[in-house]
């Protein structure tokens, strides 16, 4: 069962064309991760899904709904999240709550044990009376999340919910998400963090506003041409410098503490890194053979895209 579909959606911002031809598919009670870069496009397409923003062309079905001819219907079906979530500092949690409670229409008898179980959800309780103002960053989302919910949402929307936050609030936030999908919440969002999309049911990546590909973490990478090199020198960006002036290799990404080289022939290519680099003086601290990341599918696929 779907509970997205969407059909050539398009929609353009004068001569820029920021969602072109998006064709889509988000099954009911999955995880689903919309990745690219800023600007391709991902902002634009949540914005439509949820029928705050009416696309120019195409056309979607969300939780039975279509878009944009039921924009209103759609709104009590689901919840969203966006990059700047509209707190208001001055409030404490549960004024904030209450407020998004009375904009959804919650009754008195629904809101309170909905409220109640929501704080326990999101390790919120003991901030009830605090100040929106005076959360830390992953507070302030788990609060923005909370909001989005409370009118019990069959569809949750986040706009790179943890664009900001540590580290351990990114993975309290996704502890939560993957309770809402115990729930049967089905969840899209969209995120520029390619380690966050490798726990999503499927990926789409998304790349100047047209959808590349689209399905399981594994599957995108087994579609990845080439082969991946993973090096580690003294100094990683001036090795990439050097390699880059060669004009050989077909991608070049720094990965953490190490370089991921993307390569047709890696026998060949690991003898011209060799040589370049004991060429310029560079020492080596090991260089092998490693499976692709998601991270790797991306930079390939984006790579083929733009040579046709």
């Amino acid at each position: 069962m779907l509970s997205i579909q969407t059909t050539n959606l398009t929609k353009s911002f004068g001569s820029l064309i920021a969602v072109k031809d998006l064709t889509l598919q988000v099954k009911t009670g999955e995880i689903f991760g919309l990745v690219g870069p800023d600007a391709s496009g991902k902002t634009t397409t949540l914005r439509m899904l949820c029928g705050i923003l009416p696309p120019d062309g195409g056309g979607a079905t969300v939780a039975g709904c279509d878009i944009p001819k039921e924009a209103e219907s759609l709104r009590e079906k689901v919840g969203y999240l966006p990059q700047r979530f509209g707190l208001y500092g001055d409030l404490t949690v549960l004024e904030n709550i209450h407020f998004y409670a009375d904009l959804y229409q919650v009754t008195k008898q629904e809101r309170r044990e909905r409220i109640e179980r929501l704080l326990r959800f999101a390790n919120l309780e003991p901030f009830g009376k605090r100040k929106a103002q005076d959360l830390s960053g992953g507070m302030k989302q788990k609060l923005g999340l909370i909001c989005a919910l409370i009118h019990t949402p069959q569809i949750l929307f986040l706009d790179e919910p943890t664009t900001g936050v540590d580290p351990l609030s990114r993975r309290d936030f996704w502890i939560i998400l993957y309770d809402l999908l115990k729930e049967g919440v089905t969840i899209l969002f969209s995120t520029s963090y390619l380690d966050e999309a490798e726990r999503c049911s499927r990926v789409g990546l998304i790349y100047e506003g047209e959808l590349l590909v689209a399905d399981t973490p594994s599957a995108v990478k087994a579609q990845m041409r080439g082969k991946i090199l993973e090096l580690r020198t003294e100094n990683n960006q001036k090795s990439i410098r050097m390699l880059e002036d060669i004009g050989l290799f077909r991608g070049l990404v720094l990965s953490g503490e190490r370089i991921h080289v993307l390569i047709d022939d890696p026998e060949g290519g690991e003898q011209v890194i060799r040589d370049v680099l004991k060429t310029k003086g560079m020492k080596i601290l090991s260089l092998l053979a490693v499976r692709p990341s998601l991270e790797d599918a991306f930079v390939s696929i984006v790579e083929e895209r733009r040579k046709k």
